[in-house]
């Protein structure tokens, strides 16, 4: 992913002060963009990016693989026009704060994965201007939902949002208010939840725990919500959920076969 940051007022590389930075990234016939103000820290080669709040995302759906691929090479030459500079290190979520201990950290929590279903076709069918307004509608359902909820937004990925949760049944609760706000929309999504460990390590947060989130995501289908067998196992005196086996799955990449289950509503 082609990366930029604006040079501003700064002539040089120096360190500790705030900027803008850009990403684009096209996929087949669909190109990825992601901005917002970071925070740079050290210089020449030590030099650190670390997005100061979570970045802004927008999906353009170009229609073929040539227009998208024409819409990223003039999105690239703007950036170079305007007092941008090629950025080739990676931009981190957050900062450590300077008191805090470098060692990385382990935390436990139960980690939610929304996609939309089939949005490539529904954003082709309504034209940018109808699906950009629909998915403004879309995250503010969701991030309402999660503040009720008490689940913290880690990310969005291109059409879906990865939150956390200290408490399983309050991550499944959000999952099933999200469906049902969401379909006033129009939109079908599918949801998977994890329980396990991840590291936070830099400001980012990094573990297999993510990884097979999106893997029990991938495996539901519109409408449904899948948990996985660990969460399911912190859930033994919550008699109020229902679950319905949905058998063993091998998940790409992930080690084992793994029990699902489905959300009874």
């Amino acid at each position: 992913m082609p990366k930029f940051l604006r040079i501003g007022v700064h002539q040089s590389n120096v360190s500790g002060y705030t900027s803008k930075a850009w990403c684009v990234r096209r996929v087949g016939s669909a190109v990825f963009l992601k901005w917002g103000a970071v925070e740079v820290h050290g210089a020449g080669d030590g030099r650190k990016v670390y997005w100061s709040r979570l970045p802004q995302e927008k999906t353009i759906r170009c229609g073929t693989a040539q227009r998208a691929q024409d819409y990223a090479k003039a999105a690239i030459a703007r950036r170079r026009n305007h007092r941008y500079e090629p950025l080739a290190g990676p931009i981190a979520n957050r900062r450590r704060s300077g008191g805090g201990s470098a060692e990385p950290k382990q935390a436990l929590a139960t980690i939610l994965i929304v996609d939309i279903v089939g949005s490539t076709a529904k954003a082709a069918k309504l034209g940018d201007a109808r699906w950009t307004k629909i998915m403004g509608h879309y995250y503010a359902a969701v991030r309402k939902e999660l503040k009720t909820s008490r689940g913290k937004e880690v990310t969005t990925t291109g059409d879906g949002v990865l939150a956390t949760f200290k408490a399983p049944a309050a991550g499944i609760s959000c999952a099933t208010a999200i469906q049902k706000a969401v379909r006033t929309l129009g939109l079908d999504i599918r949801v998977g939840l994890h329980a396990g460990e991840y590291t936070i390590s830099g400001g980012e947060m990094v573990g297999l725990a993510f990884h097979i989130g999106t893997r029990v995501a991938a495996k539901a289908r519109a409408g449904e919500v899948l948990v996985s067998s660990a969460v399911k196992d912190l859930l033994k005196t919550q008699s109020a959920i229902s679950f319905r086996d949905h058998g063993v799955h091998q998940l790409k990449g992930v080690p084992e076969k793994w029990r699902l289950w489905r959300v009874e509503e």
